[in-house]
């Protein structure tokens, strides 16, 4: 019974706390009570982790769109992370259009020039896809981890400290109020002093009064010492940022070793399909001749750089340019098998020297060619001009 007892008067006493902080809220809006005002500092560092957390949710979620594109995909992996479970594993878009053109080339033949072209840059796709889950995981832990748990677990302790702060302002506010309202009652007793009751009347407003100025100490004493519990957790906000550099940094890394991964697989890929003549199958006849600019990357990029090919594409368009316009010939090693077309063509096979020269009128994107007695055009896509 006597525990029923407390609960009630508890319940009693929390029901009369949230009513007055709901009639000072009220009368604040209306501009009918007055408000105490946090300082500068504390309302400036209240603005500083709103504006963090803003930031962060942003930058946070479109990396994951950055990282996962495939929406479906990002709330399946959210499901299995709140479920504590690990997502099945499935073949990212890169693995799976390599897995596509390594099965298309087994089909058109592994010795045919297009389907080895194709079984090449499959592989090559395959090496992106792992390069593409290693730059996810690397991220998901170094940068976006961090970034989570400050949003879900830091800024939820300030944002509670927060609105324990708002209720004690309240409190803080309403016990004013109510010392201010004894005062006055006060006040009007003592003018109306003409009669022993209103002599107690004056007994009982001025016991109102101090017991209204105890509780404002209270509460005054309530409020700051809260204030100080905010403002300490708040400060803590440029800990966050420094901390929020590093992983920063971490990604920024991440994304170099992908990026720098990615170059290198390409720049191999392209000396094993020959890519460097191939400019002249391009429609507008441009030449993709721009210098590779030289960028300081770590030692995945510096091995990268170490596999450039000796020969630049100037250099191999300065050799067909001369070609075509002097009489002469070149050796000319074949890159690919190639079948004749027709009976004005060659028909090449994979690794052998022949000798190639240009004939007026022919088109840029051919060559006539000479195996011993053997003559006919061939295309230049095919072939590696001999020093």
């Amino acid at each position: 019974m006597n525990i029923m007892d407390f609960n009630m008067k508890k319940l009693a006493a929390d029901a009369g706390t949230f009513l007055s902080r709901a009639v000072q809220f009220t009368e604040e809006k209306l501009g009918q009570a007055e408000k105490t005002e946090l300082d500068a500092h504390l309302e400036n560092l209240l603005s500083k982790a709103e504006c963090t957390k803003q930031w962060t949710e942003k930058i946070m979620k479109q990396t994951e769109v950055l990282l996962q594109p495939n929406p479906n995909a990002r709330i399946e992996e959210f499901f299995y992370e709140k479920l504590d479970r690990k997502a099945p594993s499935r073949m990212n878009n890169p693995e799976l259009l390599g897995q596509y053109m390594i099965d298309a080339g087994n089909e058109f033949g592994p010795g045919t020039a297009y389907g080895n072209a194709l079984i090449k840059c499959g592989e090559t796709q395959k090496q992106i896809g792992t390069a593409d889950r290693e730059l996810i995981q690397t991220s998901a832990i170094n940068f976006l981890t961090p970034l989570r748990n400050f949003i879900e677990g830091d800024y939820k302790t300030i944002t509670k400290e927060r609105k324990l702060l708002q209720n004690k302002r309240l409190d803080l506010d309403a016990a004013k109020t109510r010392l201010k309202k004894a005062k006055v009652a006060e006040a009007r007793a003592a003018q109306l002093n003409t009669s022993q009751p209103e002599e107690n009347n004056i007994m009982i407003w001025a016991e109102e009064v101090t017991k209204s100025e105890q509780e404002v100490r209270i509460t005054q004493s309530e409020f700051d010492r809260q204030a100080e519990i905010t403002r300490l957790l708040l400060e803590g906000i440029s800990s966050t940022h420094a901390h929020h550099l590093r992983c920063l940094n971490d990604f920024v890394e991440a994304q170099m070793t992908y990026y720098a991964q990615c170059y290198k697989y390409m720049l191999d890929l392209q000396k094993q399909l020959g890519s460097f003549p191939s400019i002249f199958l391009s429609n507008n006849n441009q030449s993709s001749s721009t210098p590779v600019q030289s960028v300081s990357t770590p030692s995945v990029l510096a091995s990268a750089s170490a596999s450039l090919p000796s020969v630049s594409n100037s250099v191999v368009t300065s050799g067909i340019s001369e070609l075509k316009s002097s009489s002469g010939s070149r050796k000319a090693r074949v890159l690919y098998d190639y079948d004749a077309a027709n009976s004005s063509e060659l028909s090449l096979l994979a690794d052998e020297v022949i000798t190639v020269y240009s004939i007026p009128g022919m088109d840029s994107d051919w060559l006539m060619g000479e195996r011993g007695n053997q003559k006919g055009k061939v295309p230049i896509t095919y072939l590696e001009l001999l020093n």
